[in-house]
């Protein structure tokens, strides 16, 4: 790894300082936050050899709002040599809002997967980027509306029925909802009938404000299902509450890894919140 290197491509540079930082806190024993935790499983993940891995740790960086550095490890993940984290980089571009990223997600329009383009399509619609309706359009009708043919490339693209038939379980799936867990969850959904309808109560739970809702959440985080464990993490993190990342620090260290990301991510979005502001004191 020569200097230039680092220079060219700031996640190497971020992943060497990681490297580096990891190994003087060793040495020193020095302790790490729980953000630099968090932020240390999410970088490993993105960059693990092991495809799954790098999809979950991908989609997780969805939770988080307005980070430059999640933006930019989201970003790079949609020139990954896999479909699935491409696909994953593009949804999670969606979920964080990342404007800048709108001409990135417009290039990945052309990729050859239909996850992919379906998944860019889905983001720019979410930023109101309207080019996402000629890719419905094309779906649709088979042809662009300018009337102009498609390429071979894109009818190979439409004619993928597993591909299409993936994306729409996945989207079916948003609904109840299970948000970023995506097709995690739908490779598991035959194999569990419970679990995946109590994780869709979970999300649901999100926006209740009884505290009730929210130690009912803090239990479900160490579930013996990981589907609950990981939509209770999720909820607890869109909940806003900077308390509760304290009470899911242990699913940092899940078995499952795709709970893990999921803690990671929220406990960065919890504690990237603007402290609450006093309560004015009454007068006497």
């Amino acid at each position: 790894m020569n200097m230039l290197n680092l220079q060219s491509k700031p996640w190497l540079k971020r992943a060497a300082t990681g490297w580096l930082l990891g190994m003087l806190m060793a040495c020193t024993g020095w302790a790490e936050t729980l953000t630099e935790k968090s932020w240390r499983i999410l970088n490993d993940g993105a960059t693990d050899t092991s495809l799954e891995k790098r999809t979950q740790a991908i989609s997780a960086l969805g939770l988080i709002q307005k980070d430059a550095h999640a933006e930019e490890l989201a970003s790079k993940a949609l020139t990954d040599n896999k479909a699935d984290v491409r696909a994953a980089a593009a949804t999670a571009l969606g979920g964080m809002n990342a404007t800048q990223a709108i001409p990135e997600l417009r290039m990945a329009l052309k990729d050859a997967d239909a996850g992919v383009v379906l998944a860019a399509a889905h983001s720019l619609l979410l930023m109101k980027d309207w080019t996402a309706y000629e890719v419905y359009y094309a779906v649709l009708t088979g042809k662009r509306k300018s009337g102009a043919s498609l390429l071979d490339q894109q009818k190979k693209m439409l004619q993928d029925k597993q591909k299409m038939a993936q994306f729409a379980a996945e989207t079916g799936i948003g609904f109840i909802p299970f948000g970023g867990l995506g097709m995690t969850v739908y490779k598991t959904l035959t194999k569990d009938d419970v679990s995946p309808v109590r994780a869709a109560a979970a999300k649901l739970l999100t926006n209740d404000p009884d505290p009730k809702s929210a130690d009912a959440l803090v239990e479900a985080a160490s579930d013996k299902s990981w589907i609950v464990r990981a939509a209770a993490v999720e909820a607890i993190g869109r909940r806003g509450n900077q308390a509760l990342a304290e009470k899911i620090a242990p699913n940092l260290d899940d078995e499952k890894s795709v709970v893990q990301y999921t803690a990671a991510a929220a406990i960065i979005r919890l504690n990237e919140l603007p402290p609450p502001k006093p309560r004015p004191q009454s007068k006497r």
